[in-house]
This record gives C-alpha cells, sequence and structure tokens, in this order.
C-alpha cells in the first residue's frame, strides 16, 4: 500500500461502495428482470437479448472494478473507474438528449458532477 492509499477520505469509501452496489444491481436487474429497466423495448426481437445482456455485463464488470479499489483503497483504480463512469455518463446525456428523455438528462447530468467531483477529490489527495 502506498502513501496515496493511505490518505483516502473517509467518506470516499461508502460513496464509492454505493457505486459499486449500484452497478451491480443495474446489472441483475437487466439479466434477470429487463422488463424492469427497458418498458419500452420489444423484448422480443431479434438481437435485443444479446445487447441487454451484454449491457448487463459491463454494467457487473464496473460494478466488481468499483468494489475492488474500494476494497483496495486504491486511488488511481478509482480514478480509473470513475473515469469510465463519467464516460459511460456522458454517453447516457448524449442518448438522452437524441432521445429528448429529460429524466435521463437530469439523471446523466447529476451521475456526471458526481463522478466528475470524485476524480478531483481523488486526484485532489495525488
Amino acid at each position: 500500500m502506498d502513501i496515496n492509499q493511505k490518505t483516502l477520505p473517509v467518506w470516499i469509501r461508502p460513496v464509492s461502495g454505493i457505486f459499486s452496489l449500484m452497478e451491480i444491481g443495474v446489472s441483475v436487474q437487466l439479466w434477470f428482470f429487463p422488463e424492469m429497466v427497458l418498458d419500452n423495448v420489444d423484448l422480443h426481437a431479434k438481437g435485443v437479448d444479446l445487447v441487454v445482456q451484454m449491457w448487463a455485463v459491463r454494467q457487473f464488470a464496473l460494478g466488481i472494478i468499483f468494489a475492488f479499489a474500494t476494497l483496495k483503497k486504491s486511488s488511481p483504480m478509482l480514478i480509473l473507474a470513475y473515469v469510465f463512469s463519467l464516460v459511460m455518463f456522458l454517453g447516457d446525456l448524449a442518448v438522452g438528449f437524441t432521445q429528448k428523455d429529460n429524466t435521463m438528462i437530469i439523471s446523466a447530468l447529476v451521475m456526471c458532477v458526481i463522478a466528475t467531483g470524485m476524480i478531483w477529490v481523488l486526484n485532489k489527495k495525488k
């Protein structure tokens, strides 16, 4: 463990843990109950199940990365996880604008602000 890993603010671990649980929860919901998340998508159309499963696996991987980085108290790993999340949420923001979905726009903006703030705090501690 290096000096940066020992000086993480105490509140970062619970916040990152929540991100981990959130990503894993979305993954489980997408995999087992996609109709709850994708109410306006024809889940019986050809190829949709593959796309949903790929999305679920991506969310699961990000959740595991957050969990591992949080347990290891690794600032560099957490920064990378939050950068990935920020890029993902920026993509969600773009989709929200193209679909004219205000709920998606607002939630993506909020998550972008949180991810950016976490990156800033973690970089400040270096």
